[in-house]
């Protein structure tokens, strides 16, 4: 397939990470076009379109998935492990293609194995033998919220027997690391036809928080930058103040700094920045019923906004193709 030409170095980018994709041309329910990637119960990958003057930024939606495999074995209901999702998350930020961006989503479930963990962050608790690499430990994973997880709503267990090495390692090797292969890719290309990229990784958070026992309420968004590790300061701040001036309230790295994908994909001294962001899930959705309710459409346009705004100051950062 003959890529489309447009008079930007970020084609010949894109097109090598399309032509490195063929791998899984063929397969069933496989679309693999220079614009859009779908596995099939994995990820969708979107590009901009022909026309559409690209930029070096890229959201992606590690948490969003609900497509459940059908080997999870799960023995909490479905309405149950629905808590875990990052509910329309993906729905928010579908624009970013329309706007310049690229934009990845997972379609899997963070319950079954999460693509913001390190693969080693294992829960040693629900295994049924030792793991064979050394295990990550971390305070996720001490709280059953590790790589897989183990508990769900504080202490309900998702599983009500241990789980084996190989049947974990057939999840990361079938999910965990075609997202982050292609995310990969993604964030690549932007460097070699812009030279830096901008990663945003797009999130949700309940309406309240906990702390000694008492709810908390939250803000309406919350920036994590790993205390300015994964992307430069400036570029936080920037996006804080575009909230702030649509009236939104905003925390930095509190209660939420970030985790797996920006520190291993932000390097702001290469040039590659990544920034999470967590919206209140209270602006959008019903958190009990886990349905859009009146407020998501004002939202959207916000975040479209947003998008536009993230397009522009990273364009004005890089040499122009």
């Amino acid at each position: 397939m003959e890529l489309p030409e447009r008079a930007s170095g970020i084609d010949e980018a894109m097109g090598k990470a399309y032509r490195g994709s063929k791998e899984w041309q063929g397969l069933p329910g496989v679309v693999l076009t220079p614009q859009k990637m779908h596995l099939p119960g994995i990820l969708v990958r979107y590009e901009p379109a022909p026309g559409i003057d690209p930029s070096p930024v890229v959201f992606d939606s590690p948490h969003s998935g609900y497509d459940y495999p059908g080997d999870f074995d799960h023995a909490v209901p479905r309405d149950v492990l629905r808590r875990a999702e990052d509910a329309f998350v993906d729905d928010l930020y579908e624009g970013a293609p329309d706007l310049g961006a690229g934009f990845l989503k997972a379609l899997f479930p963070r319950a079954y194995i999460d693509p913001n963990r390190h693969e080693d962050e294992i829960d040693s608790d629900m295994l049924s033998e030792p793991w064979p690499r050394p295990v990550r430990a971390s305070e996720k994973s001490e709280m059953g919220l590790g790589l897989i997880r183990r508990l769900i709503k504080g202490r309900v267990h998702i599983y009500d027997r241990p789980l084996t090495v190989t049947e974990i390692m057939a999840r990361i090797e079938s999910y965990h690391r075609p997202y982050y292969a292609e995310l990969e890719n993604m964030l690549e290309s932007r460097v070699s036809g812009f030279g830096a990229v901008w990663h945003v990784n797009c999130h949700s958070m309940r309406t309240t928080g906990r702390k000694g026992g008492k709810s908390i309420p939250r803000d309406d968004f919350v920036l994590g930058d790993r205390e300015g590790e994964s992307c430069d300061p400036a570029f936080t701040e920037f996006v804080a103040e575009c909230l702030r001036n649509m009236g939104y309230s905003v925390q930095i790295n509190h209660p939420f700094k970030g985790a797996e994908l920006i520190e291993r994909f932000g390097r702001p001294l290469e040039g590659r920045h990544s920034l999470q962001i967590e919206v209140n899930r209270g602006l959008y959705m019903d958190e009990d019923r886990i349905e859009k309710h009146a407020g998501f459409g004002q939202l959207k346009g916000d975040i479209d906004q947003l998008i536009g705004d993230i397009c522009k100051f990273a364009k004005a950062q890089v040499r122009v193709p």
